[in-house]
């Protein structure tokens, strides 16, 4: 038994000798203290009994897999078709009894009648070939309007009086990077989208998010200083504004410097950090759609949305990323809290987010000129790429942005101020260039200030080139 003190019991509040719940860090009285233990046991005895019956009910779904719910929904589409098919055959086929027997009994009243002509002639016996031939002639004529009803035919309709059924497997909101380590790319990026002087018409003006869809044909852009989100296809002359467009405002149907998308499947829908009204909107994925406002007050600067529809956001002010389920206004801080610095525990800046397949996070600590994973539940944070002051050694980062991770845990940043793309393999002491690094410029091998960063399904790697108001497209060897 715990050695007694005196203090206050938890319980029951009166100050006695009392016990240390060494699993609970509180004190008890003697006599609360069994209560709490057999509380405690209670409680796991509980959580025991609740395992037993999650166990069993997946040992019956397991063994029951023909009785589960949407299988029993293609049962029940099987028979309504069925039936429909049976119900139409049935009402086709009393259709055609009618004239079926109509015809028959036209083509018996003729051949009685033949039959009448052949008994004649046979009590004459008035038989030649010319008789014969009329006969026969007359019976292949019968025998032809027997087996043709005339006027009518069975027609096929090309449109299909059933519903069609399919299975639809939704696709998984994250898309992790299949990417091998040794993977390369061309040096000369091709532009996609800008490239020419700031404007607000067809230009881009200082980009800073980018969405690229599965097939890499469409793009969703943040094109910031115009307040725009706009979309992108590799066959377009120009882009399409599909959010905001209508200048600088915190109305439903402005943006004030969007710096980042995510495509919400579900809905269909951006959502968008619309960093200078402070707010987090939604916006259907229809250029005459207006936004509405998901979340207010906070300094965002970057969004994603992990496998389960949970929305990760920074706070740049604040120095945090939080997480809300989508719809759901309470919020729950998963990294920092704990003020501006530079301790494991801490972030400076934080810009650019992702989460990875085992809901680790990742953050461009960018003051701190490093990228930190947070394991999930994790206090502090582990240092996966730079980490070693702000400088352009190859161990070194200078306020690095966009961030995407692979399979494998290799990291892949936008390394700004040093107008590079790097690669961080898991555990490397420091990171190689896989493309930009020759210093800041407009040329096709050259970078200035990348920012965000996204790779298509064919591994092609795409970097939003934001002082040169362009998207620049790295084709993989």
């Amino acid at each position: 038994m715990a050695r007694a003190t005196t203090t206050t019991c938890f319980t029951c509040r009166r100050s006695n000798a009392a016990y240390l719940c060494v699993n609970c860090s509180q004190y008890f009285c003697f006599a609360h203290l069994e209560e709490h233990r057999q509380l405690i046991e209670d409680q796991f005895n509980s959580i025991e009994d609740h395992r037993n019956s999650l166990l069993q009910t997946l040992n019956e779904q397991k063994s029951n897999v023909s009785k589960h719910p949407l299988i029993q929904q293609i049962n029940k589409w099987e028979c309504d078709s069925i039936h429909r098919i049976q119900q139409v055959a049935e009402e086709s086929r009393q259709s055609l009894v009618q004239p079926i027997e109509r015809h028959i009994h036209k083509v018996l009243v003729k051949l009685n009648e033949l039959t009448e002509q052949l008994k004649q002639t046979r009590r004459e016996k008035d038989i030649n070939e010319t008789i014969l031939q009329k006969y026969e002639d007359a019976l292949k004529q019968l025998t032809k309007e027997l087996n043709k009803l005339r006027n009518i035919s069975i027609r096929e309709e090309i449109s299909s009086f059933i519903t069609k059924i399919s299975v639809v497997t939704l696709s998984p909101q994250l898309s992790i990077p299949t990417v091998p380590n040794d993977a390369k790319w061309m040096q000369k990026g091709i532009t996609l989208v800008g490239g020419n002087e700031s404007g607000n018409q067809l230009q881009l003006y200082h980009p800073n998010g980018l969405y690229v869809d599965d097939n890499g044909e469409t793009l969703y852009i943040a094109d910031c200083f115009n307040h725009r989100v706009v979309k992108w296809q590799h066959d377009m002359v120009c882009g399409q504004v599909i959010a905001g467009g209508n200048g600088q405002g915190n109305e439903n149907n402005q943006l004030s410097y969007p710096r980042s998308i995510v495509f919400e499947k579900e809905t269909d829908s951006l959502i968008i950090c619309d960093a200078g009204n402070r707010r987090i909107m939604r916006w259907p994925r229809r250029s005459d759609a207006n936004g509405e406002i998901l979340i207010s007050d906070i300094d965002c600067w970057d969004l994603i949305i992990d496998n389960d529809g949970y929305l990760y956001a920074s706070d740049v002010k604040k120095n945090e990323v939080k997480r809300w389920k989508i719809g759901d206004i309470n919020e729950t801080l998963v990294i920092g809290g704990n003020g501006r610095g530079k301790a494991l525990n801490q972030l400076h800046f934080p810009t650019y987010i992702y989460v990875d397949q085992d809901y680790s996070i990742y953050v461009s600590d960018s003051e701190n000129h490093r990228i930190m994973k947070w394991i999930k539940g994790a206090k502090e944070g582990l240092v996966v790429a730079g980490g070693n002051g702000r400088g352009n050694g190859l161990n070194q980062l200078s306020f690095p942005r966009g961030i995407l991770v692979n399979q494998l845990g290799t990291v892949y940043v936008a390394d700004t101020f040093n107008h590079r793309v790097m690669r961080w393999t898991k555990g490397a002491s420091q990171g190689d260039v896989i493309v930009g690094g020759k210093g800041n410029g407009t040329q096709a091998h050259q970078l200035n200030l990348p920012v965000g960063l996204s790779f298509d399904h064919q591994n092609n790697l795409y970097v939003v080139d934001n002082h040169n108001h362009r998207i620049q497209k790295y084709n993989i060897e």
